[in-house]
């Protein structure tokens, strides 16, 4: 039986992972949870999976939730020490990243340090700081196992051949909720619009990348550090259906993808149970019903922000987490209808250019990025024309 630990386990990949928990009881063992201040959705899972230790964003939050688990065998911590305290849990083997954005960088490298392998669900983190995550994995044994649908479609197509061999990866990108709209179209779109996707069912940040294509952008500097890959041989294709999660080509231009339905169960399974695989209860993919599958390239003048997430690759340092840290101030600022769509990419082209980069040397360089890109950012929003 393998012990985890679940960061973010009230968002989407949290609750998905603890689905798998409940299928495959003889499998899983939860000894920590961490989220952010859904204490209703966090009690259920106390009261369902008896986890050792929690932690919440707030103390109040926590205070909340230990009356509500008086004499429940549970300790609820707060803040990042706290969320620290349960990513580093020293019985666990597993920690399973899904905490939105920079926050789960901390936490993530912590558990590294303390040894446990790493189901790598949000981007983020190899985003900010690549280098250095994979710097202390070796350093301490441990393996990162993507769960991101493209990511994780990579990795199993990767499975068995050698590195050397590989001449380009190709991410696939459905598109997001916007990507049939024209430019004057995209000027008016409300955050209520840009979080339909189509395919998947996500957190508002996440959704609200995919409409921007920001999303893919994060995906090929993540994609760069977990495969050791070039950006200059990482490539994004437009494909609707989201069948085709991701393909590598090799040197005799022979293509290996890997394909299924749009259900994040299937990749987050495959993180925790590698090499091998859980029989799932899901719906097989049926190409007959499918009918066709279709691609197209990306558009850079209607969706910019891909282009930015090369350009933080390609300066390097401290850029990425600038970058980052951005795009964050500004799709909460969108989803506050503080700003207008389109106007996301212009404070991150902005922040960029602002920015003076540094190599990371140290876990602080990367959050010292990450705090000017803020405020930076920050700035910027407010001085946007209402």
């Amino acid at each position: 039986m393998k012990t985890i630990i679940i960061l973010g386990s009230t968002g989407s990949i949290g609750t998905n992972t603890l689905d798998i928990v409940q299928r495959f009881p003889g499998e899983f063992r939860v000894a920590g949870l961490t989220a952010g201040n859904n204490i209703d959705k966090l009690e259920e899972q106390i009261r369902t999976f008896t986890p050792r230790v929690v932690a919440v964003s707030q103390e109040e939050a926590a205070a909340r939730l230990r009356q509500r688990c008086a004499g429940l065998p549970v300790e609820i911590l707060s803040g990042e020490k706290g969320i620290v305290e349960v990513a580093s849990l020293p019985e666990a083997e597993m920690l399973i990243s899904a905490i939105v954005g920079a926050a789960g960088l901390v936490p993530t490298l912590a558990a590294i340090r303390t040894g446990k392998h790493i189901a790598l669900a949000n981007k983020e983190p190899m985003v900010m700081a690549g280098k250095l995550m994979q710097e202390e994995a070796h350093k301490h044994g441990v393996k990162i196992f993507p769960v991101d649908s493209e990511h994780s479609a990579i990795f199993q197509s990767l499975e068995g051949h050698r590195l050397q061999d590989v001449r380009r990866l190709i991410l696939t990108a459905s598109g997001g909720a916007l990507w049939t709209l024209t430019q004057e179209q995209l000027r008016d779109v409300t955050p209520e619009r840009a979080l339909q996707h189509p395919n998947w069912k996500m957190g508002s940040k996440i959704t609200i990348d995919s409409a921007t294509l920001m999303n893919k952008g994060l995906e090929v500097v993540e994609a760069r550090w977990l495969f050791d890959i070039p950006e200059s041989r990482i490539e994004v294709l437009v494909h609707r259906e989201s069948i085709i999660h991701s393909l590598v080509e090799y040197e005799d231009r022979s293509m290996i993808a890997q394909l299924g339905l749009p259900d994040m169960r299937t990749p987050i399974s495959y993180a925790m149970r590698y090499p091998e695989r859980l029989p799932l209860d899901l719906p097989s993919l049926d190409l007959t019903e499918v009918g066709k599958l279709t691609f197209c390239k990306p558009d850079h003048e209607r969706f910019p922000c891909l282009q930015l997430g090369y350009e933080s690759l390609r300066i390097g340092g401290t850029m990425p987490a600038a970058m980052n840290a951005a795009n964050e101030i500004a799709v909460d600022a969108f989803l506050q209808k503080g700003i207008r769509f389109l106007e996301i990419a212009e404070v991150i082209r902005q922040t960029m250019d602002a920015h003076s980069p540094k190599e990371i040397e140290s876990l602080e360089d990367a959050l010292d990025a990450d705090r000017w890109a803020r405020e930076k950012a920050g700035s910027l929003v407010h001085a946007l024309p209402r």
